[in-house]
């Protein structure tokens, strides 16, 4: 290939400029021109095209967010939005196109491949909930926010023995949730994955805990239990201290976990799926999605990647259950 191109799509995630750079660099030193594509498929449809160099992704690996921005596109979803960017491609001779972002945004890197331009996704999401992969770019990084912003409402909670209810991240994917809950030391997790019962997973733990001598708590809630109606966090702390007579707060972490410099992880496991995604664009292999398995960075096929569905270790929730009385 002589000319690729390279855009971010969907949430913005701690890691995408280390994946941008590796991109433009692998490509640069290969003799391959390479195009930035600003605001996602919604620029690559009206040809927002930047030219990129080595010294272009200078000062970048350590930035969150993504240089190349992102925007979500309703009219790339129709065919005459996917046939405007296929013609914008073919404009900058573009011959192939790495997409890093999300499942929302590899459906999209699907149907530029149907329609002839190959591409390669790089998973770029905090959630971590890409099937074929076991860690997506951005996780590590949100993950430490996370821990780093609760052990701080610890301090208050241990204070005033409260007990702080705290939403986190991850849309309909309680990863999150999960791995921050037990980092944090949290009394109950609640995740979309698993059905829970208020008595028995949130005010009977309490109460138990209560008796061993602690006075303060910490119930960690991914916000696809809210999204789904069933509860708020705020109405969840109203709750509890109806419940079990422990003053509680609510907090929504919200958009702060998706910001901040990259954690090494991230920046490496970014770097090196950046550096595969142009190695099989070179190879004259399209459709497929980088991903890492086992500590081992990977592709898959693209169709095959879709129509995977992740599931949650339910040994390190049984675990999470056992050790944070």
């Amino acid at each position: 290939m002589k000319t690729i191109g390279v855009l971010t799509s969907g949430g913005d995630a701690p890691g995408m400029n280390a994946a941008i750079r590796a991109v433009v660099r692998t490509a640069c030193e290969n003799g391959i021109k390479v195009y930035g594509v600003d605001r996602g498929f919604r620029g690559l449809m009206n040809g927002d095209l930047i030219p990129m160099e080595i010294r272009t992704v200078c000062d970048i690996i350590h930035r969150g967010g993504t240089v190349l921005h992102s925007a979500r596109s309703r009219e790339f979803s129709t065919e005459e939005g996917m046939q405007k960017a296929v013609e914008i491609c073919k404009a900058y001779n573009i011959e192939g196109m790495v997409v890093i972002g999300g499942d929302g945004s590899f459906r999209g890197a699907r149907d530029l491949s149907e329609r002839g331009i190959p591409c390669i996704g790089i998973p770029g999401t905090i959630d971590n909930d890409i099937a074929c992969c076991d860690y997506t770019i951005g996780y590590d990084t949100c993950l430490n926010t996370i821990m780093d912003m609760v052990d701080r409402v610890r301090d208050t909670s241990a204070s005033h023995d409260r007990c702080s209810v705290i939403e986190v991240m991850g849309r309909r994917a309680g990863y999150l949730a999960l791995n921050a809950g037990i980092a944090v030391g949290a009394t109950a997790i609640l995740i979309p994955e698993i059905e829970f019962d208020l008595k028995r997973d949130v005010f009977d733990r309490i109460r138990r805990t209560q008796r061993t001598g602690k006075k303060h708590f910490l119930v960690v809630v991914a916000e696809g239990i809210s999204a789904d109606g069933i509860i708020t966090v705020d109405e969840l702390a109203k709750a509890i201290e109806e419940e079990t007579g422990v003053e509680s707060r609510a907090m929504v972490l919200a958009h702060v976990q998706r910001g901040g410099s990259p954690t090494v992880r991230d920046r490496v496991v970014a770097s090196q799926m950046g550096y595969r995604a142009v190695q099989l664009l070179m190879n004259g292999i399209g459709n497929r999605i980088v991903g890492m398995q086992n500590e081992k960075i990977i592709d898959v096929d693209i169709f095959e990647a879709l129509n995977m569905k992740k599931q949650i270790d339910m040994e390190l929730y049984k675990m999470a259950n056992i050790i944070s009385i």
